[in-house]
């Protein structure tokens, strides 16, 4: 039988109790009245175990080794922003997804950093149990001890299954959080052109 793709040396790297999962999940079948041997539900126990190690594997990420070096100094005191930045994470309050983009800047003061690491450092935060604020303010304190810029803000923008599938069932509802640091917190006029970048409709790139 075949799984998801994943490196089982990479399960073991973590600190992920596989067979508890499993039999966490065996008895949730059980409890919610299906049948744990049944031909479709037979190895969803340890799916979801392995499933686990992608969705939360922030919680053993490395700083270090996800910033590896790639911070340069560079002479450059204007605002860098990588924004429309993909995640997925999972509410701790009722273990469902809740997903979106999230918009990141930054005014240097002396260093940069190599723009695939702002997008591992969203991930880090995310692929954990969260709460949406929790995860704003991390990304933008990370950033703000790291780099020691000017300012740093941080826009999250997100749908939560919790609030879609059940509760109030509102489908179209976005929850939109921010951080702000530095210049972005004491300047009206930074912190307006950043929130003016961010809400101009995103289009796929033609290249």
């Amino acid at each position: 039988m075949e799984f998801d793709d994943m490196n089982e040396k990479d399960a073991e790297n973590d600190n992920m109790d596989n067979p508890a999962i499993e039999s966490a999940v065996t008895q949730i079948l059980n409890a919610v009245g299906e049948d744990p041997e049944r031909e479709g539900l037979q190895f969803t126990p340890r799916r979801v175990a392995r499933m686990y190690h992608e969705l939360l594997g922030g919680y053993t990420m490395d700083p270090d080794a996800i910033i590896n070096g790639a911070l340069f100094n560079v002479q450059y005191d204007e605002m860098v922003l990588v924004r429309d930045i993909e995640f997925y994470s999972m509410c701790e309050h009722h273990m469902l997804p809740f997903m979106g983009r999230v918009h990141v800047a930054y005014i240097p003061d002396g260093k940069v950093l190599g723009l695939s690491k702002i997008p591992r450092i969203v991930d880090m935060y995310a692929r954990r149990l969260q709460v949406q604020e929790r995860m704003t303010r991390q990304i933008a304190d990370f950033l703000r001890d790291l780099l020691k810029p000017q300012g740093v803000a941080v826009v999250v923008e997100a749908g939560h299954l919790c609030s879609m599938m059940r509760g109030v069932k509102k489908h179209d509802a976005r929850m939109t959080t921010s951080a702000m640091h530095g210049a972005f917190r004491a300047n009206l006029a930074t912190r307006q052109e950043f929130l003016a970048n961010i809400s101009r409709g995103a289009s796929p790139l033609q290249i």
